[in-house]
């Protein structure tokens, strides 16, 4: 097939990058071939804009990726928001009943450049660790009434299933609510998530006609993968991205981006 037609669209932790948190040299090569040839490569992640742009920059994105799981598309070349869409009001209502329900639960509220953090714990504290990032850490009446682009909360992994449980009960209306990692529950826009990001970066750069490809490893990747025209997931994937997925390939730590893009080469 040729590349001039394609459009890949990747997610970041466990995909794209190693368990190291590294994009393998092949795969770098692979992805700027894929791209010299006219074809059009970005990322889908989770990650808010301070956590994603240093794996954009190095990435050199020649289009506008989605952040937030799917919150928003963001020009990292122009740095600047070409869509985005925020958390219902009730949002805060809803961080201040887990807050009181689960006084060691942390929390990061996601505002465009800004991660505010109402509520921290030892998960929350080894996220910011990991991805290098300083987060706000401030009272919940401190935060911005507006411009929650998402909510995510951060927990122990046997726990977990009580928060999300309390979370699903207790915070739907106007909500879509995603397990990200084994210790991530988000809060997203309703109706929102990373193929709809997909489809309004389509929308945005003029790419609906395009061969649509999408690759991920949990089940926040799931409808992206499953909305694709080809859908991969790798081989650590989560059975439901296995499920949603054309072709399962080998894993984040095998150079996930060149076999797909040689599959994308024999079609």
């Amino acid at each position: 097939m040729d590349f001039k037609n394609v459009i890949i669209m990747t997610d970041l932790d466990g995909t794209l990058l190693d368990d190291k948190k590294n994009i393998s040299p092949r795969d770098m090569d692979s992805i700027n071939e894929f791209c010299d040839k006219g074809g059009m490569f970005s990322i889908a992640t989770g990650r808010g804009y301070s956590m994603a742009k240093p794996i954009a920059d190095k990435l050199s994105l020649r289009i506008p990726a989605v952040i937030f799981n799917g919150s928003a598309v963001y020009d990292f070349t122009a740095e600047e928001f070409l869509w985005q869409c925020e958390v219902t009001q009730k949002a805060r209502e809803y961080v201040k009943a887990v807050m009181d329900n689960f006084p060691d639960v942390g929390i990061e509220v996601l505002h465009k450049h800004t991660v505010y953090v109402p509520a921290l714990n030892d998960v929350e504290k080894e996220h910011m660790a990991l991805e290098n990032v300083k987060g706000d850490i401030c009272s919940l009446d401190d935060i911005p009434k507006e411009g929650w682009l998402k909510v995510l909360f951060a927990y122990p992994e046997d726990k977990m299933p009580l928060l999300a449980r309390f979370i699903d009960e207790n915070c739907r209306e106007g909500t879509n609510r995603v397990l990200s990692a084994p210790f991530f529950y988000e809060l997203l826009p309703q109706g929102v998530s990373k193929a709809y990001g997909y489809k309004q970066l389509l929308r945005l750069t003029d790419s609906e006609d395009r061969f649509t490809v999408a690759a991920g490893d949990y089940p926040n990747d799931a409808e992206m993968v499953r909305s694709a025209d080809l859908g991969v997931a790798v081989s650590n994937a989560h059975d439901e991205v296995k499920a949603a997925a054309d072709i399962i390939i080998g894993s984040n730590n095998e150079d996930p981006m060149t076999r797909i893009i040689d599959k994308i080469r024999d079609m």
